[in-house]
């Protein structure tokens, strides 16, 4: 038994070279929603370092909100920003001799897209369009998986360490107060359930299905270093082996 440790970095929090020390696949923000050029080219060296995994992390064009608004742009003005974050990133990789491997949404593109097929397949069609070798990882059970499918993409089902979730397998919405989960204890007892259990207890009670190939750490919470720790440590004394998915 097997999975990948994700985290978003490259957004400017400080903790990039110590959390990619933990990590096995490293979401490298695109200088839109946080971070910028100097940001995106020191991870993507710490990562190189650590033979940690990455992949793009494009959002929305909302700096304001940490991309973490919901907008309605049309898809032809979506398309041209998704491939000018692609494009950004991949020449910085190529810059350091690394390989983008995957492309994971941020934030209310993330959200919406897990709900909204066209607004996936758009995501997904315009990612085989600048490169068809390029995985998308996205919320498990959720459209992100159908339209990298639809598009002959690969996929990466991803899991939520420390977000509750809906009974039809969505996030709860960051808007409700009972959208995190409130202890590291009780976000540990929730990997272990999603990864040997392949299900994840709703907010109503009842049991969602799962597929865990990769675990989403937040890498801009207080304590994003301790949790990472306690994340590893449980899976370790499980037999669960940490790598890429």
């Amino acid at each position: 038994m097997q999975v990948d440790l994700n985290a978003d970095l490259a957004e400017a929090c400080g903790v990039d070279e110590a959390l990619l020390q933990r990590v096995t696949s490293a979401n490298i923000c695109c200088g839109v929603h946080a971070g910028g050029a100097e940001h995106i080219a020191q991870a993507l060296v710490w990562a190189k370092e650590n033979g940690v995994r990455v992949g793009a992390h494009p959002s929305f064009p909302d700096r304001e909100n940490f991309g973490r608004k919901n907008m309605d742009l049309p898809p032809n003005e979506l398309r041209a920003w998704l491939l000018y974050q692609l494009g950004a990133v991949q020449t910085l990789c190529n810059s350091v001799g690394m390989e983008m491997a995957y492309v994971k949404p941020h934030g209310a593109l993330y959200n919406q897209s897990a709900q909204d097929i066209d607004l996936a397949n758009l995501i997904a069609q315009t990612i085989r369009e600048f490169n068809p070798k390029l995985k998308l990882m996205g919320l498990s059970g959720s459209l992100h998986i159908q339209a990298a499918q639809n598009a002959g993409l690969g996929a990466i089902s991803e899991v939520f360490a420390d977000r509750r979730y809906l009974p039809d397998g969505s996030l709860v919405p960051r808007s409700r107060p009972d959208a995190t989960v409130s202890s590291d204890d009780e976000a540990v007892a929730q990997v272990l359930q999603m990864v040997r259990d392949g299900s994840v207890t709703a907010v109503d009670g009842s049991r969602v299905a799962v597929q865990a190939d990769s675990i989403c750490l937040h890498g801009d919470g207080a304590h994003a270093l301790e949790f990472a720790d306690k994340i590893r440590k449980a899976l370790a004394d499980n037999g669960i082996k940490i790598q890429a998915a």
